[in-house]
């Protein structure tokens, strides 16, 4: 036989059968997968428990269960993130709102460091991750982390410890944040190994081993905590409206019958688990069987966890109106429901914050004209443009049903074989614009871009399934998942800088509406009533207004006409700053030039339409921010809105 014929058969000495091999090759598989090597299936990443840091996260939950519950508590929260495509934005506004202003102990803006740099520059490290495909997203808060006059020499070791951990070098850049009761840091992980390749880190050490390395760190620097300090920890626990470990343990202790008990033989343990059950039968989550023997509540776990998460939230309002002066009773703090059947919120933005940091969700706090404070979840911070604090806006549930416009797509694909493009629109509507067709156009190509499932042909027809509608309310539910809740900032101004302003404010528009936002005569509410009162005395001052018979009439064209004043004062400020002189576009006019900058009014905001020797201002849509210093190639005024064509090529983009 020739040395190269010699083929080794994998298994116990003797067995002749494949099985045993390959019961071997498993075990061979998953020892590696243990000790964080390489799979031989290839280095595509599925989630599964291939990646570095297998064998260390394997060892750290095999110690001494009490060693861990003796070390001082530290929280990591872990997030992977896609840069494909426009993950790359996402983490440079990512970076920009670690660094924001107010989150250091002095207020100070937030500064970027590495394992050797007091200052690294952002920018810089997002441009070296060019072509990662994904990075990792860390904070680390430790229970006494108020303690620490400064996080980066332990954030320093912790990532020493996590290159020990994961045998290779890792590019990481970290910011610590003061600003909320338990400081934390921001770590970012480049998804690079120090060869180049993909950095997979097994899941059991984002999990688990990244935070017992932080609470080894801690409980070196502090020391393990006394057993007077864990003894006073748990009876604090007993009385919380919330998920604690001693609701673990019972969720535990439970036998085969559903049933626990409190009986033990350390003394302390048995009164922490009576105290427990008895505060869980108050709260109707735990009931007594028999003697000593309890049945808990099926959803106990996720009731104790929504009331916590209230209980944060609550604590978040007060914080946010007491450093405004404002004075609320819990009754008054409300947690905004964003469902189908929710009522819009009108009111006075208090803050605007951070709920969930590692994901990007923001929380928005109005002051509502209901007399009622509300905690609003709006979702991704992106999809929500800056909202002042003292700003007026209206909140409302995003609907996830389909809209007329994809009605209209499917109607008239219905009619012509399952096909739709614009000609076909206005074969089938003689009625319709080419322009209002190609916004149904753009609406397909958003639910295709964002969902897929959408067949577009070369000659631009799209294939229209007969579940078509159904499809869309699937991408409108994801898309309230990110976007719960639509908020029109109805005003920039505060409410008192309203009461005096020489032009349209919310305030008149208010004043002259039949349908006034419900007011309560309290809180905001009753501020609302005051500076509706106020307002009204000045317009009958300008002769806007006047008193007949018990009641205020308003001039039939006020509006226009504080509105026509403000846009004046404005022009003339930007004519002596551009050095232009300003024409007032008409309905009907024809625009060119270059979109240069917007402007915000009382009234709403403008955009500024600069030529080489005049300007305009023309009403704004969000739609616009991506076009600033772009060429307006065709822009055609049309009552309060303005149709046009971005760029100077024949065929550009058509924003109406």
């Amino acid at each position: 036989m020739k040395d190269d014929e010699f083929k080794p058969r994998l298994g116990k000495i003797g067995s002749r059968g494949s099985r045993a091999g390959q019961r071997f090759a498993n075990q061979l598989r998953a020892a590696i997968n243990r000790a964080g090597g390489k799979s031989w299936r290839g280095s595509h990443f599925t989630g599964s428990r291939e990646g570095r840091g297998g064998a260390a996260a394997a060892l750290l939950k095999s110690r001494d269960r009490y060693a861990a519950f003796r070390q001082r508590r530290v929280v990591v929260k872990a997030r992977i993130v896609k840069l494909a495509g426009k993950g790359v934005d996402g983490a440079r506004a990512h970076l920009r709102y670690l660094q924001r202003d107010g989150v250091t102990h002095e207020g100070e803006p937030g500064q970027l460091y590495g394992a050797d740099k007091d200052r690294v520059d952002g920018k810089a490290f997002i441009n070296g991750a060019d072509g990662d495909r994904h990075q990792f997203r860390f904070i680390v808060a430790a229970e006494d982390g108020f303690e620490y006059d400064d996080l980066k020499p332990l954030t320093r070791r912790l990532m020493a410890r996590m290159e020990e951990d994961l045998g290779t070098k890792l590019d990481w850049v970290a910011v610590d944040h003061f600003n909320t009761g338990h400081p934390h840091t921001h770590i970012i992980v480049r998804g690079k190994d120090d060869r180049g390749e993909n950095l997979v880190i097994a899941p059991d050490y984002i999990s688990s081993g990244l935070r017992e390395r932080a609470a080894e760190l801690v409980s070196l620097d502090l020391g393990p905590r006394t057993d007077r300090e864990i003894e006073q920890r748990l009876r604090h626990e007993m009385e919380q409206d919330r998920f604690t470990s001693i609701d673990r343990q019972l969720l535990r202790m439970r036998d085969d019958d559903g049933l626990v008990s409190a009986a033990s033989g350390d003394a302390f343990r048995q009164t922490l688990h009576q105290g427990r059950l008895r505060k869980l039968e108050r709260m109707d989550l735990a009931a007594e069987i028999g003697s000593g023997r309890w049945r808990l509540d099926d959803e106990l776990e996720a009731t104790l966890r929504r009331l916590g998460e209230r209980g944060d939230i609550i604590k978040t309002m007060h914080r946010a109106l007491a450093s405004k002066g404002l004075a609320r009773s819990a009754a008054d703090c409300l947690v905004y429901d964003a469902g189908q059947n929710a009522k819009p919120v009108v009111g006075r933005t208090v803050a605007r914050g951070l709920s969930d940091e590692i994901n990007d969700r923001h929380y928005l706090i109005v002051d509502g004209v209901d007399g009622k404070s509300h905690y609003i979840d709006i979702g991704k911070g992106e999809a929500t443009e800056p909202t002042p604090d003292g700003c007026i806006v209206r909140v409302m549930p995003r609907s996830t049903e389909p809209r007329q416009v994809d009605r209209s797509i499917v109607w008239i694909a219905a009619a012509n074989g399952g096909r739709y493009n614009v000609d076909i629109h206005l074969r089938q509507d003689p009625s319709a614009t080419e322009r209002f067709a190609e916004t149904h156009v753009r609406r397909l190509e958003a639910i295709r871009r964002a969902a897929g499932g959408l067949e577009r042909q070369p000659d631009g027809t799209w294939i229209i399934a007969p579940d078509h509608l159904d499809r869309v309310a699937e991408y409108e539910r994801d898309r309230a998942k990110g976007e719960p809740v639509l908020v029109d900032k109805v005003s920039s101004l505060p409410l008192e800088k309203q009461v005096s302003f020489d032009g349209a404010t919310w305030l008149d528009r208010e004043l002259v509406s039949d349908k006034l936002e419900g007011s309560r005569n309290s809180g905001f509410g009753r501020e609302l009533r005051e500076a509706q009162a106020r307002r009204r005395q000045w317009l009958i001052a300008q002769g806007l207004a006047h008193e007949e018979q018990d009641r205020i009439v308003y001039r039939a064209n006020m509006i226009s006409i504080l509105r026509q004043r403000e846009l004046n004062r404005v022009a003339g400020q930007l004519s002596s700053e551009l050095g232009l002189s300003y024409f007032e576009a008409k309905a009907g006019d024809r625009l060119e030039g270059k979109m240069v900058r917007s402007v915000e009014l009382a009234s709403g905001k403008y955009a500024v339409i600069e030529k080489s020797r005049e300007f305009t201002l023309v009403p704004w849509r969000p739609v616009l921010d991506r076009h600033i210093g772009k060429e307006v190639s065709s822009g055609i005024m049309s009552g309060e809105g303005i149709s046009w064509t971005i760029g100077r090529q024949r065929s550009g983009p058509t924003v109406s």
